[in-house]
């Protein structure tokens, strides 16, 4: 028997078990799948959530229904790799592998900042986002809320958050001198006439000293606050780090050209978890995951697997609100209506396929 255990259901996770099960395996191959959670979770929608405009039966999936995966909910406790098993916080049960696959996403990197993981929300994970919604839904009239960092996943969650409480008075802190640094102009320029006009205030420059539960100081000014989210950057999941094996700079696990780990390679890597020369994302994740799948069926029978190919991303794309959005396409920044029906477009494919 050849046991393969694939620790998360996310993006990278996921895409490996499909890639598996759309073969005709043999009948010596279990394949175990670990998750927190008895469904996946969108997590690109995450930020619907927190603004309460998408209810939570329509950002999760359930898990592939085949006799030849088995599934295993509850929170990791350690990854033994001298062992070659896994244990569990909230049970005595142990489950042992040959082959495993680590794609447990990331969590947030709070850099330091005093008080930061007490006092703020977090949008990394279901249960960290529902209880972001929850705080932000339960604001009296002109409540205050601030988000801390103003990339992506910021500008997603103030955008959604104001379009669905315009009464609410919104800040974003963002460390640099425009939002969206990483991309185009045209698009960074789109994004703050969003704002101006939606009446969002953001403050460049921003380096956070510290949170309170009542407000936020920034660069010496403290600023009275409801809810504060934090968007302020990721690290690898704590499980990861605390792997023994060689890290890059960003405490992500360095893989060889077939994602697995050169010290033990019956051990695959995938998502935020592997050192990549992209940036964290969905869409590299899914891709990732489905070259593990293609390596690892030849691996499991027998067979020597190919190199595989170079990932080319398709361009990245983002919200605002239900109407508006940004994007990469085709290699050329896009902005208004196009981009946001893209997204939609591509979250429905994704939950059909």
């Amino acid at each position: 028997m050849k046991r393969l255990v694939i620790l998360g259901g996310g993006y990278g996770g996921l895409k490996i078990a499909l890639g598996l099960l759309d073969n005709q395996l043999p009948e010596d191959i279990q394949i175990t799948l670990v998750d927190r959670n008895p469904y996946h979770s969108v997590k690109t929608e995450f930020y619907t959530i927190v603004a309460g405009t998408s209810a939570e039966i329509d950002i999760r999936m359930d898990f592939p229904d085949d006799k030849r995966v088995q599934y295993v909910y509850g929170e990791i406790n350690k990854i033994d790799t001298e062992n070659e098993q896994i244990t569990f916080k909230d049970s005595s049960n142990i489950v042992p592998y040959d082959y495993l696959v680590i794609g447990l996403g990331c969590e947030d990197n709070y850099h330091g900042v005093e008080g930061a993981e007490k006092y703020t929300h977090s949008v990394q994970t279901f249960a960290n986002a529902r209880k972001a919604g929850l705080a932000v839904c339960n604001l009296k009239a002109y409540g205050k809320v601030t988000i801390v960092g103003a990339g992506l996943s910021g500008i997603e969650v103030a955008s959604e958050i104001r379009e669905s409480r315009s009464d609410l008075n919104i800040r974003l802190l963002d460390r640099g001198a425009s939002v969206l640094k990483a991309f185009d102009s045209k698009i960074q320029e789109h994004v703050a006439d969003w704002f101006v006009k939606h009446d969002v205030d953001i403050l460049h420059h921003s380096s956070v000293e510290y949170v309170e539960k009542d407000g936020v100081c920034n660069n010496g000014i403290c600023y009275v606050n409801d809810v504060t989210i934090w968007t302020a950057g990721v690290r690898p999941n704590y499980l990861v780090r605390e792997l023994p094996f060689k890290k890059d700079d960003q405490e992500k696990v360095v893989v060889n050209d077939y994602y697995q780990i050169p010290e033990q390679q019956n051990i695959y890597v995938v998502g935020d978890c592997a050192s990549s020369e992209h940036s964290p994302s969905a869409q590299l994740a899914g891709q990732q995951g489905e070259q593990i799948a293609e390596v690892l069926l030849a691996v499991l029978t027998d067979k020597e697997p190919k190199k595989p190919k170079e990932i080319k991303l398709k361009g990245t794309l983002g919200s605002l609100g239900k109407s508006d959005g940004f994007g990469n396409m085709m290699q050329k920044p896009l902005t208004g209506y196009l981009p946001r029906l893209a997204k939609s477009g591509v979250l429905w494919l994704n939950k059909r396929h």
